[in-house]
């Protein structure tokens, strides 16, 4: 349910940026999720398409690029992606493990039309 929540914050954000640039319309929006971050792209999808109704972002389309999961090792310093279930590192077997990439989540940009 947090994505209500989430999906208002962009149409905040993306409603402001459309306002400082003199623009009439938002037309897209491309978003950037982490593998690991906990957004289910169609209940924002959603979401957006009530919280966005009689807004100039109205009928705006959302663009969502997704990054994957990746760690480091702590141990022996090797980078790998989330390989299934399994979060060992498969060079030492170590679980001391850093997140690098996938818990991502941001607007990347915002087209709209003047």
């Amino acid at each position: 349910m947090h994505e209500l929540s989430v999906t208002q914050s962009i149409l905040e954000i993306a409603l402001r940026h459309a306002r400082q640039a003199g623009a009439s319309r938002v037309s897209s929006l491309h978003l950037v999720v982490g593998q690991l971050a906990s957004i289910v792209d169609d209940s924002v999808q959603f979401y957006w398409d009530i919280v966005a109704q009689g807004t100039p972002a109205q009928g705006a389309s959302l663009h969502f690029r997704r990054i994957p999961a990746e760690f480091e090792c702590r141990d022996c310093s090797t980078h790998f992606p989330l390989d299934g279930e399994t979060f060992a590192c498969p060079a030492c077997g170590s679980l001391k493990l850093k997140i690098t990439a996938g818990e991502e989540f941001y607007l990347e940009s915002i087209e709209v039309d003047i």
